[in-house]
């Protein structure tokens, strides 16, 4: 995987630094593909299928792409969350942080390093996944960031009970810029940062600064789309970095 020159990185944290809004700022940045080389909400999926954990159909992943490829991605994400109905939260939560603990979570130095410049010049960090929100918190953990800085897809909870019903926006597409500015209520980010077309509605609502990451393999399922939005990105003279 080819890291980022050195001076590519310097001109983002440069330009971080020079076009940070006076008084309150805020950054936001997609989760899978963008922050790390992983999918934290398809393994938790993963996790719960190999443990037996919640009821699910004969063939779980069949089931998930035939949502995704027929009837649409939202509802194949909420799905997701859905299939925790009649868990408590903590029990999820402690799914999620097993399953990431499991193995090293491969995050993006390039992206550390634009976080902790965001953290010196004191701008809010959220992180806007079309992921189940508690499959990624424990990502954000590992980040220096809390579970309440991650706006991903949730079911409403009841009594400390995951339910199935949806709560709040679906964090995809047009979604993410929706739930982002209803989060800071109306600000938009300075800075925005993501890997696929899912994303380019988050990017797009950024103010000044964009940045597109793309690490799939040449061949695999994100590599269309990503090579899409980094075309766009030279177009637009966003920043973007393709790791292959």
């Amino acid at each position: 995987m080819t890291p980022m020159p050195k001076a590519k990185l310097q001109k983002i944290l440069d330009d971080l630094e020079r076009h940070r809004p006076k008084g309150r700022a805020v950054a936001a940045f997609d989760a899978d593909g963008t922050l790390w080389d992983t999918d934290l909400g398809e393994g938790l999926f993963s996790f719960q299928i190999e443990n037996k954990l919640v009821p699910l159909p004969a063939d779980p992943w069949g089931h998930y792409n035939y949502l995704k490829e027929h009837v649409s991605n939202p509802v194949a994400y909420l799905w997701l969350a859905q299939i925790c109905k009649d868990v408590p939260l903590a029990t999820v939560r402690a799914w999620a942080e097993t399953s990431v603990a499991s193995k090293p979570l491969p995050i993006f130095d390039e992206q550390l390093q634009i976080m902790e410049k965001l953290k010196q010049l004191q701008v809010e960090i959220y992180i806007v996944t079309a992921s189940i929100k508690w499959a990624v918190e424990p990502g954000a953990l590992r980040l220096g960031l809390t579970a309440d800085d991650v706006i991903g897809i949730e079911t409403e909870v009841v009594n400390g009970v995951v339910g199935d019903k949806q709560k709040g926006v679906i964090t995809y597409r047009e979604g993410k810029s929706e739930a982002i500015l209803a989060r800071t209520g109306g600000l938009a980010p300075y800075f925005t940062s993501g890997n696929t077309e899912g994303d380019k509605w988050l990017l797009e609502g950024a103010t000044h600064l964009r940045l597109v990451m793309s690490a799939a393999p040449e061949g695999s399922e994100n590599w269309p789309t990503e090579s899409r939005m980094v075309a766009l990105a030279k177009e637009r003279d966003w920043h973007w970095h393709r790791f292959r």
